[in-house]
């Protein structure tokens, strides 16, 4: 028996995204989608889906209209999640896509979204290293609150954790620079507003520690690193509709070498079928990770400066979202982690 599913907040690009998935997955049956503005319009005239679900109608996000179904995505603005999750049986697996639940500090999340904590859920991201050999996926298991991970957050810990776990760089000076696609600003912003010319240059937005990743981010380090990490994150809004590239440097520990930056990934990630390390001298692109669930990471050492260059990219659609929440589910529900997913 397929698991009743509902997309809250369906109409954008991230619940177009998870339709996309849970329309390949086959433990997943999509029966509820809902919307603000497009209330009463079909689901074909927003995204591109298969004939089934072509004629399925949005509806009004309500406590009625989201009852009884086996999964909730939540794909809905920074805080609304924590008020429409408050309308849900305990017994429905829920995944939110924002950011309502992510942090564990109250503190930490009121002074970067300006709105109460609603508490933190279990953190969807399989290949985070908890301690040196532990990661998050154990915790995945038969949850029922799942807190999607931030793109940015997910494209630069998976490339500094592994190094901080195993000792090979400092943990202060960390300094991310991502290219990020516009998709990740949402189908609502002025650059993709199709009325609007397409950004036809780059910027750099949120920045000088003001980016809401940042604390998502320094939250995940911090559980690997021997003391406090310090980062100076900032994103670059280019030319392009999804994916981001991730350029991350970090001070090697004297004493180490190229060759313990590999062992440090390898330990960490020789393993996944999501995340992988490239060979020696190769270095990821975002057109490589286009449309699948799947973090690509390229390492080098800058002699002179004698810092590590790790570069990460992912599709923050997939990998960076809709990705990351199918794979938590499998985890959460019994299925293979790769199930409905590919990276072909």
């Amino acid at each position: 028996m397929k698991l009743k599913v509902a997309v809250s907040g369906a109409s954008g690009y991230v619940g177009g995204e998870l339709i996309g998935l849970i329309q390949k997955h086959p433990n997943l049956e999509l029966v509820t989608v809902t919307a603000n503005s497009n209330v009463g319009q079909t689901l074909s005239s927003i995204h591109q889906v298969d004939d089934k679900f072509a004629d399925l109608v949005f509806q009004e996000t309500s406590q009625e209209v989201l009852a009884d179904h086996d999964v909730v995505f939540l794909a809905l603005p920074h805080t609304k999640s924590a008020e429409v999750a408050q309308w849900l049986s305990d017994e429905t697996l829920v995944l939110d896509c924002g950011a309502d639940f992510r942090l564990e500090s109250a503190l930490e999340f009121e002074k970067f979204y300006k709105s109460a904590h609603a508490g933190t859920w279990v953190y969807g991201m399989p290949e985070l290293l908890i301690t040196k050999t532990l990661k998050q996926r154990e915790k995945l298991v038969g949850a029922k609150r799942i807190a999607v991970p931030g793109c940015n957050a997910t494209a630069v810990t998976l490339a500094f954790a592994p190094l901080l776990a195993h000792g090979v760089i400092e943990p202060k000076d960390l300094v991310s620079t991502l290219s990020v696609g516009t998709s990740g600003a949402g189908k609502n912003s002025e650059v993709n507003d199709g009325n609007k010319p397409a950004l036809e240059s780059s910027y750099a937005y949120q920045v000088a520690g003001i980016h809401r990743h940042i604390p998502e981010i320094a939250q995940n380090l911090n559980r690997v690193a021997d003391s406090a990490t310090t980062l100076t994150f900032t994103p670059v809004l280019v030319p392009m509709f999804r994916g981001i590239l991730a350029v991350n440097t970090a001070e090697l520990v004297a004493g180490k070498s190229l060759a313990d930056v590999r062992s440090a990934f390898e330990a960490a990630y020789g393993d996944e079928s999501n995340v992988q390390l490239l060979a020696d001298g190769e270095y990821p692109d975002t057109a490589s990770v286009e449309n699948k669930n799947l973090a690509l990471i390229g390492v080098a050492i800058d002699e002179a400066t004698n810092r590590v260059v790790v570069i990460s990219a992912i599709d923050n659609l997939v990998k960076g979202t809709a990705g990351a929440a199918i794979q938590s589910l499998n985890i959460a529900g019994g299925f293979h982690e790769d199930t409905g997913l590919t990276n072909d």
